[in-house]
């Protein structure tokens, strides 16, 4: 019986076209077939580094029939390297289906590391970078949105996001009236020519963007949302500086303090009228 042949997952580069290691090429140079997410982007990688490869199409709208057919190769002997239009597949990309059946048919997996556009924008942040979460493009659906949104609050950690160019200014927008004017860093473009970074608080970032083309990611520094319980244990001094550090206006706190007190506003209201 024929030998089995390896998974490859190959990280390629987000834009620059020298951001990919000596093994990746060596790799893509030795598998016997390439499953692109689109092979018309890949086809400019290959031709770049003269590579000659089949190649076949694997991506989002595919991904379940084509993992079948790609599996079966690999259990006839074939090896196939896993490429996506820019970075690593899996992360926002196709990948992950592949990767399931591979698993289930006792295939080897290797990962090829490179090229990653969150944790390049993260480590340029200037964020804390200890503990993060990464959510890719959040959901649409409002619902989704929501419960997205709210275990983003309860998880308190420095938050990668990715956004379309057509919707960052609504998506930061609707960030600073969820979140406050908290710090905030905005990439754009990473690797590329026109690679930027917008860092400040969000109302800075929303008037820094003048022109909302390319690749964004946010990365939004997310503090641990105090407990109910723990609020109320707060002199209201205290209760003021905690919402005053989420970057609320004033009369926005003042709303929320008579809210976790359940006591009119106007009673707080005197209590800060000179801050």
């Amino acid at each position: 019986m024929e030998d089995k042949g390896t998974l490859y997952l190959v990280a390629t580069p987000i834009g620059n076209l020298e951001d990919i290691t000596f093994r990746a090429i060596k790799i893509l140079q030795e598998v016997d077939l390439i499953a692109a997410e689109d092979t018309r982007q890949t086809l400019k990688l290959l031709n770049y580094y003269k590579i000659s490869k089949p190649l076949i199409s694997y991506h989002r709208h595919n991904e379940d029939t084509r993992s079948d057919i790609l599996i079966e190769k690999i259990n006839e002997g074939k090896s196939i390297a896993v490429v996506t239009d820019a970075g690593t597949p899996g992360i926002s990309d196709p990948g992950e289906e592949i990767v399931k059946e591979a698993i289930k048919n006792n295939i080897k997996i290797v990962p090829i590391p490179g090229a990653c556009a969150m944790i390049n924008a993260l480590i340029a942040s200037g964020l804390n970078t200890k503990e993060f979460a990464f959510y890719g493009f959040l959901p649409l659906n409002k619902k989704n949105r929501k419960e997205i949104i709210d275990e983003i609050i309860n998880e308190g950690k420095t938050t990668i996001i990715y956004e379309a160019p057509h919707r960052i200014i609504g998506t930061l927008n609707e960030f600073l009236n969820i979140f406050g004017d908290i710090n905030i860093v905005v990439a754009k473009e990473i690797t590329k020519i026109h690679e930027q970074f917008f860092r400040g608080k969000i109302s800075e970032v929303i008037n820094l963007i003048d022109s909302p083309k390319g690749e964004f990611i946010i990365i939004l520094e997310i503090k641990k949302i105090k407990k109910e319980n723990e609020l109320n244990n707060l002199s209201i001094e205290e209760h003021y500086k905690f919402y005053q550090n989420q970057g609320l206006e004033k009369k926005e706190i003042i709303k929320k303090i008579a809210k976790d007190l359940n006591v009119n506003k106007n009673e707080i209201y005197q209590k800060f009228i000179n801050k």
